[in-house]
């Protein structure tokens, strides 16, 4: 259950998998009927396969989430061990707490050796049954994070594999090993140390490697072979533990070798079931798998108590039904609580984002309608979607079937794809030489900026997808749509994977008569070059001309792709801007901060550094906790934010961590209280477009450059 504490790790935050939110809680009721066995008084032997068997699946997929998230932000340089620590001790010292009464009514520490048994409990076996997944955890993730930084990763998982056999024949093949004399020996000095081998030395180490792999590449499988995959494997594990268990002794049954090709099919399935994620159901899963044992003696106690043990104990399916209901509905209560107080707890931050997924829905269906049939959207998600945060968008957008991105650089295309993204991922920018190699790692497509690029990316010697930009006007990217031979010699290059040609409109969002011109001399210069293209028999590539103006100014332009950008989110780069087509856009982000203090000031008295506002009668202000380290202008002019639904004036100079405001005329200001520097509170709104007139400036470059120490609240209304 600890891959729930990852999610607070940076690289790993924006993510959602649905698929794995709702196996974790199946993996909660699956450990619930290994410790009830839930079929026992309606068929042994079917008890035996679901709780002993089938069952089994529960703990290698949380040690498996568990390196899939690790990994990830072990990759980028992110991952402190220290601090996975940190909070793995806290949670497991209080789960020793909870289960100390009934430790100390089992009598399971008293005795000569209690010290020394107590110790062992604590750092191998668990201080209660199903405690030993913690310190399987916390020694597992160190095996895992030293094998990584002195092995390659093919050595590291044989390595890893080995451990587990070892691990296998001391568990669930432990009868066939206690028959050979030098392996019995050899277990016997194992077991002095620890009562098994499930844990964090022989049994984790594996299972986080597989989750590694999944997150080095999410989708190995497509979902009819993986699940082909995972009916043979489970198939397999059946018989595996039927006949373990009729013909020999198990000291445990938590590890058998056809669990790894199972847990490998299981695994991809779940990565492939996309949707949103589910805070709250991890959150429960994780309740469930550590309170579980206390609703279990809490139920049995209760049948004692009543003298109606036939019924609620005897009756294995209704014992297991009431322990899972009150499990769960114990769990749901602790998760509100939770959730309440970290509400209040969020209700202090300092200042930050709120990002409405659900315009951003409202706005990818707006657009979509104005498209040509057949034209596809590619999302532009490069400087972080616009200050909205790449990887949350990107997976939205992924979710409503976009399966085209575009970024500026090759470090956020590749931050994309560690994050799950599929699809086309097309680079527009430059990237260095020296890197092929990565684009080529992470399946990225690289924009051909010229002839010349052409014939150095061709050199590498691999092959290498990419689309071609041509030079249409702008005079910027792309090969001279004039120099007709040289972008005839691109497509002879062996080694490019020509898979798509653009080019890009530069007055697309002018209704003046010469910019509309000059627009569809563009249109008529690209489309040159395709025609031509298409007589050598180059006809089968994916075209985009249009952003987000060409595609409200130009909807009859009938591409293969849309690069839609700043409409996305619902803004114009000047929000007075004319479009032709009257896409009802939404904005997607506001802006809100915290007043930290308020003053009254006397005539005469300034404000800010150069002290360049004078109050001329007496007033009161306030400090705001934002400023323009967090992306706000400093040279805004006559700019306001609104405060209980009333605009009120910023007043004096930005500084870098706050802005000063005018609340003279807002009775009972309070220190905390909320402000709005773009969004809506009532009937009034201020835009980013607003704002970034009054800053002399267009939207793209004000959220673009948004400040990262601003947190991302992400809303979706139902």
């Amino acid at each position: 259950m600890v891959e729930l504490l990852l999610y607070g790790v940076k690289m790993m935050k924006d993510r959602a998998y649905k698929g794995i939110d709702y196996f974790r809680f199946i993996a909660a009721i699956l450990v619930i009927a290994i410790h009830t066995f839930p079929l026992l008084s309606v068929n042994t032997e079917a008890d035996l396969i679901l709780t002993r068997v089938i069952g089994r699946v529960a703990v290698p997929f949380f040690f498996m989430t568990t390196g899939f998230f690790i990994f990830a932000s072990y990759d980028e340089g992110s991952f402190s061990y220290k601090s996975f620590l940190l909070k793995i001790v806290k949670l497991y010292g209080v789960s020793i707490l909870l289960y100390l009464p009934l430790n100390f009514y089992a009598g399971h520490f008293s005795g000569k050796y209690a010290g020394a048994f107590i110790l062992k409990n604590i750092f191998f076996n668990g201080t209660f049954y199903h405690l030993w997944y913690f310190p399987a955890i916390i020694i597992g993730v160190g095996v895992f994070l030293l094998l990584l930084k002195y092995c390659k990763m093919h050595t590291a998982i044989i390595i890893a594999l080995l451990l587990y056999l070892i691990g296998v024949f001391g568990d669930s093949y432990y009868g066939i090993a206690n028959e050979i004399p030098f392996l019995r020996n050899f277990y016997d000095i194992l077991f002095f140390f620890f009562d098994y081998t499930r844990n964090g030395l022989f049994f984790s180490p594996i299972y986080l490697f597989l989750g590694a792999l999944f997150s080095k590449i999410p989708q190995r499988h497509s979902f009819k072979t993986s699940m082909v995959g995972l009916l043979l494997s489970l198939s397999i594990l059946m018989v595996e533990g039927l006949l373990i268990h009729h013909f020999s002794a198990p000291k445990h049954d938590s590890m058998y070798i056809a669990l790894l090709p199972s847990m490998y099919f299981l695994f991809q399935m779940l990565l492939l079931w996309k949707g949103s994620s589910h805070k709250s159901l991890r959150t429960i899963a994780m309740l469930v798998y550590i309170i579980h044992p206390w609703c279990i003696v809490l139920i049995r106690g209760f049948a004692r108590l009543t003298k109606t043990e036939a019924f609620f104990i005897d009756n294995s399916i209704l014992h297991f039904t009431l322990v899972t209901l009150l499990s769960v509905f114990t769990s749901m209560i602790f998760n509100f609580i939770w959730n309440k107080e970290r509400k209040n707890l969020d209700q202090k931050g300092r200042a930050w984002l709120e990002i409405d997924l659900s315009n951003l829905k409202h706005n990818f269906l707006q657009l979509k309608d104005v498209l040509p049939k057949g034209c596809q959207v590619m999302a532009v998600v490069k400087a972080n979607a616009y200050g909205h945060g790449d990887i949350q968008i990107a997976y939205e957008l992924q979710t409503m079937g976009v399966n085209a991105f575009a970024v500026a650089s090759l470090e956020e295309g590749i931050r994309l794809r560690k994050n799950g993204i599929k699809g086309c991922i097309l680079i527009l920018g430059y990237i260095y030489p020296e890197e092929i190699n990565r684009v080529i790692k992470y399946d990225l497509t690289q924009t051909v900026i010229d002839y010349h690029y052409a014939t150095v990316l061709n050199q590498y010697g691999k092959k290498i997808k990419v689309h071609i930009k041509i030079d249409t006007g702008m005079n910027r990217l792309g090969e001279n749509f004039h120099h007709i031979d040289e972008i005839t010699k691109i497509f002879q290059l062996p080694n490019l994977v020509i898979e798509g040609m653009y080019t890009h409109l530069c007055v697309a969002d002018s209704q003046i008569r010469k910019d509309v011109a000059f627009t569809i001399q563009q249109v008529e210069n690209f489309y040159k070059v395709v025609d031509y293209l298409k007589g050598l028999g180059y006809s089968s590539l994916k075209l985009h001309i249009q952003s987000s103006y060409g595609v409200l100014n130009y909807p009859e332009i009938s591409c293969n792709y849309a690069r839609l950008g700043i409409a996305l989110y619902g803004l114009l780069s000047n929000e007075m801007d004319e479009t032709k087509a009257k896409a009802k856009l939404r904005p997607v982000l506001s802006i809100k901060a915290r007043i930290s203090i308020i003053k009254t000031l006397k005539a005469s008295e300034t404000i800010g550094y150069g002290r360049q506002f004078v109050a001329n009668t007496p007033m009161k202000i306030a400090t705001v906790t934002l400023g323009y380290a967090d992306g706000i202008p400093r040279n805004l002019i006559r700019g306001h934010v609104l405060l209980r639904g009333v605009k009120v004036p910023i007043i004096g100079r930005i500084c870098m961590d706050q802005l000063t405001i005018d609340v003279t005329n807002i009775p009972n200001v309070e220190q905390g209280d909320i402000v709005t520097m773009i969004g809506q509170e009532g009937k009034e709104k201020i835009t980013a477009g607003e704002v970034a007139g009054q800053a002399g400036t267009i939207t793209n470059e004000l959220v673009s450059r948004l400040g990262s120490r601003l947190e991302k609240v992400y809303l979706k209304k139902l």
